[in-house]
């Protein structure tokens, strides 16, 4: 397991400004860990993470994320793993890249955000179903479970 802990400084960097590498260690702060014991992919597990970050907003918009060459060297990961997962977050809207200046997280839209929500309910819901098949719960027993949790009678 490895984390990378990077301290944020500037929580509205400007992508115009080139930072040196340096000065790129001291503006980008993420807590990632990842599991090698995990079936999940890698670069998969890191995507997940800076999502949520996003999502739950620890990281908004404008935040720096570290090099990919730095990620990579904090989580003792190749760097073909961290530029995967860096074009996955660019390609899902997540995040925008500069060349020679760095990533940066985009503004999120509402929808896209729902979106997320949405999927990851529908996980969520889909191994409750299942455990409840498995244990004998009728369609109806789960329904009333879930008025429950949600807050209904």
């Amino acid at each position: 397991m490895c984390i990378s802990n990077i301290h944020n400084v500037d929580a509205k960097h400007n992508p115009d400004t080139v930072l040196t590498s340096e000065a790129q260690k001291e503006y980008s702060y993420m807590d990632i860990i990842i599991s090698n014991a995990s079936g999940e992919p890698i670069y998969s597990q890191i995507v997940t993470q800076i999502k949520t970050m996003i999502l739950e907003g620890q990281l908004k918009e404008g935040d720096s994320l570290p090099s990919m060459r730095n990620l990579a060297m904090q989580l003792r990961i190749s760097v073909i793993t961290t530029k995967r997962a860096y074009e996955e977050l660019e390609r899902d809207g997540f995040i925008e890249s500069y060349t020679g200046k760095g990533s940066f997280v985009k503004a999120q839209n509402a929808e896209l955000y729902r979106e997320e929500q949405l999927k990851t309910i529908e996980a969520a819901l889909t191994d409750a179903a299942g455990r409840a098949k498995r244990c004998g719960i009728t369609l109806a027993e789960l329904q009333e479970i879930l008025g429950i949790v949600y807050g209904g009678e």
